[in-house]
């Protein structure tokens, strides 16, 4: 996902996203994508170097999908602030039936639709909008998985989780993954959350979720 640092607002020093080898960054302000793992793997995808977009790295990503290993298969997924797409269409390549990709930058949501059809995938659909003007109304069926890497030190997940659990986004028995810096706790989640996993790597902490039907 993107990690977006807004030129106005200084911010503490944080990890360089998508560094090493699954990405990589060049001069004209391309960025690289590697998935690494399922039908796509070693596929290298390019996206535009906009509002610094980091990708969540290889190491957390092979962390995370390990994590869903037996729930990926044939589901349908979330991508907020989908950036690069690195967590999407790292869930296409490793089995989801459909993802939807949110992102509000026109160049990135741009290069998703590219990459989809690079692809050949008929099963990524972008939407092009702010991730709370998305998730104001549900007129869909609940998802399996969500993705949520939202830039740090906004207070997106303080507003975002109460509009995954009040418009039903997630059906019973599905799944929230959340990545915030690690110097301040998980924010409060809805009662019907209930920690799966959870890890910290540097300056980022990484949390899997599960959707009960009711509270634990």
């Amino acid at each position: 996902m993107a990690r977006r640092n807004p030129a106005n607002r200084s911010r503490p020093a944080k990890p360089q996203r998508g560094s090493g080898p699954a990405s990589s960054r060049n001069q004209a302000g391309i960025g690289e994508l590697r998935i690494i793992g399922g039908d796509w793997r070693s596929r290298k995808l390019r996206f535009p170097d906009a509002g610094g977009v980091r990708p969540t790295p290889a190491r957390t990503r092979e962390t995370l999908f390990n994590w869903l290993s037996f729930h990926l298969a044939g589901s349908d997924c979330l991508d907020l602030f989908a950036g690069s797409g690195a967590l999407g269409l790292e869930a296409l390549s490793r089995g989801a039936a459909t993802v939807t990709l949110v992102d509000h930058t026109p160049a990135l949501a741009t290069a998703l639709r590219d990459n989809l059809r690079l692809l050949k995938s008929n099963g990524g659909e972008v939407f092009c909008t702010g991730v709370e003007n998305y998730l104001q109304h549900r007129s869909r069926p609940p998802f399996d998985i969500v993705f949520m890497d939202p830039p740090f030190r906004q207070g997106w997940l303080e507003r975002l989780f109460p509009l995954l659990d009040q418009q039903n986004w997630i059906r019973p028995g599905g799944w929230v993954y959340v990545e915030h810096e690690s110097d301040i706790p998980t924010p409060a989640v809805p009662a019907t959350w209930q920690l799966h996993r959870h890890k910290t790597a540097g300056q980022v902490t990484y949390s899997l979720f599960r959707i009960m039907t009711e509270a634990q």
